[in-house]
C-alpha cells in the first residue's frame, strides 16, 4: 500500500485505464502526455520514458519487450512493436515494428507491417508496407517500396548503409528505391539490397532489382528485374577540389523525382488513406502523424537543395581559373541552378496542380469507395487492374509535374 502512494497520479490513471505496465517504477511520463491517447490494451513491458503532447499509442501495441524505450511525440497504430531504443517525431502504422537499440528520428514513417531488427538508424525515411530491414543498418533520407505481403517483401540486408552525406558537405542525396505511383498499389516485385553493402545517394532503384551482398551501388538502376553486382572501383589517386560538382543535372533530376514522389504520397494520403484512417482517435492521430512526416520530408528536401544551391558560386569561381574545355556541361548546370534557385524554390514550396489527371483520380476513388470498411491493405490488394492503372496514372502525373521543374 505504501508503494502505491509513490506512483504519480498520472501513472495511476494510466494503469486504471487498463494499460499494462510491467513495472510502474520504470515508466516516466512528462506532464504533456495525454493518457487518453494511450489505448487501454497497450502494454509497456520495459523501462520507458514517454513525452510529447502528440504521442499516441494504439491498441495491442507493445513497448519495451527487449529493452529501454524513449518515445517523444510519436504516433503508433495498432499492434506496433517498439522493442527498444529512441523514437522521436515518427509515425508507425499498424503492425510496424523495430528491434532493440533503434534510433528513429524526425520525418520517419513506417507503413503497415514495415519492420526492422536491432540497431537500425532511420531519419527522413519512408518504408512502405512490408519493407523489411535487417540489423546494423543506417538508412536515412530514403523512400522504399515493393512487395505484396510479409512473405514477399522488399529487403534491406544487414549492415547496409545509405550514404547521404558528400565530401562537399551537402545532403541533397535522397534515394528512391521503388516509387509511389506503383508502390502504393502493393503489386510490384520486391527489391533486394544485399547485406554489408551500400547505396550512394541520390539514386533511383527499379522494382525487381537485386543488388549483390557486399557491394556499393553508385548509380541509378532503371531496368526492372536486374541482378547487379557492381565491380570494385579501380584505385584512384587524383587531384580533387572540395566544392566542385561533376553532375548537378543528375542530382537535381533525382531530387525533384524524390520530391515529386513525396507530393504524390501526400495526395494519396489526402484522397485515399484518409478514408481508412478515421475509425477512432488513434487512427486519426496516425493520419495526422503521417501527414506531418510527409510535410517535414518535403521541407527537408527543399532545405537541402537550397543549401546545395548556395554552394554553386564557389565552383563557378574555380571555373574561371580552369581551361574552358574542362567540364563545360557541369559548369553550365551549376550556373543554371544558381540562377534559377529563387524560381525553383518558389515552385517546389507550392503544391502541385490539384486537378491534374482528375478523371483518373476519380476513377480510382470510385473503385475504392465501396471498400472503405475493409482493412486498407486488403482494399488496395482487391482493386482491379484498371483501377490501379488509373491511380498510378494520376499519381505519376504529380511526379512528372514536379520533375519537370528542372526542364
Amino acid at each position: 500500500m505504501e508503494q502505491s502512494h509513490r506512483i504519480p497520479d498520472q501513472l495511476k490513471e494510466l494503469i486504471k485505464r487498463g494499460v499494462e505496465v510491467d513495472n510502474p517504477a520504470t515508466l516516466s511520463m512528462d506532464s504533456s502526455i495525454d493518457i487518453e491517447r494511450i489505448a487501454p490494451t497497450a502494454r509497456i513491458l520495459g523501462p520507458c520514458r514517454l513525452s510529447g503532447q502528440k504521442t499516441s499509442i494504439g491498441s495491442g501495441t507493445i513497448i519495451g519487450s527487449e529493452g529501454q524505450v524513449t518515445i517523444d511525440n510519436c504516433r503508433l497504430g495498432r499492434n506496433v512493436q517498439l522493442k527498444g531504443g529512441f523514437f522521436s517525431n515518427a509515425t508507425f502504422l499498424d503492425g510496424a515494428s523495430m528491434g532493440l537499440s533503434a534510433h528513429v528520428r524526425t520525418g520517419t514513417l513506417l507503413e503497415e507491417q514495415a519492420n526492422a531488427a536491432h540497431n537500425v538508424g532511420l531519419k527522413q525515411t519512408i518504408l512502405m508496407p512490408f519493407v523489411t530491414a535487417g540489423s546494423l543498418i543506417n538508412f536515412c533520407d530514403c523512400m522504399m517500396a515493393g512487395g505484396t505481403s510479409r512473405k514477399n517483401h522488399s529487403e534491406i540486408g544487414s549492415s547496409y548503409v545509405h550514404f547521404n552525406y558528400t565530401p562537399n558537405q551537402d545532403k541533397a542525396t535522397p534515394s528512391l528505391i521503388g516509387d509511389v505511383p506503383r508502390g502504393v498499389m502493393l503489386d510490384q516485385s520486391p527489391i533486394f539490397l544485399g547485406g554489408q553493402g551500400g547505396l550512394v545517394g541520390p539514386s533511383r532503384i527499379e522494382y525487381g532489382t537485386i543488388i549483390a551482398a557486399g557491394s556499393i551501388c553508385r548509380k541509378d538502376i532503371l531496368e526492372t528485374g536486374k541482378l547487379v553486382a557492381p565491380s570494385q572501383p579501380t584505385p584512384v589517386s587524383r587531384n580533387h577540389r572540395i566544392g566542385c560538382y561533376q553532375n548537378i543535372t543528375r542530382i537535381m533530376q533525382n531530387n525533384l523525382l524524390y520530391l515529386g514522389n513525396l507530393r504524390a504520397l501526400q495526395a494519396w494520403y489526402l484522397q485515399v488513406r484518409s478514408r481508412f484512417m478515421q475509425t477512432d482517435a488513434f487512427d486519426r492521430a496516425c493520419f495526422e502523424g503521417a501527414m506531418n512526416c510527409l510535410k517535414e520530408a518535403v521541407t527537408e528536401r527543399i532545405r537541402q537543395l537550397g543549401k546545395l544551391a548556395d554552394k554553386m558560386q564557389r565552383p563557378l569561381e574555380l571555373a574561371q581559373s580552369e581551361s574552358k574545355s574542362e567540364l563545360p556541361a557541369a559548369f553550365e548546370s551549376q550556373k543554371k541552378l544558381l540562377a534559377r534557385w529563387p524560381e525553383l524554390s518558389e515552385r517546389m514550396n507550392a503544391a502541385p496542380s490539384q486537378d491534374i489527371e482528375a478523371k483518373q483520380r476519380d476513377a480510382l476513388l470510385a473503385s475504392i469507395e465501396s471498400s472503405t470498411t475493409t482493412p486498407y491493405l486488403e482494399a488496395v490488394a482487391n482493386l482491379t487492374p484498371k483501377a490501379k492503372a488509373s491511380g498510378t496514372t494520376w499519381l505519376q502525373s504529380i511526379v512528372d509535374e514536379v520533375a519537370g521543374y528542372w526542364a
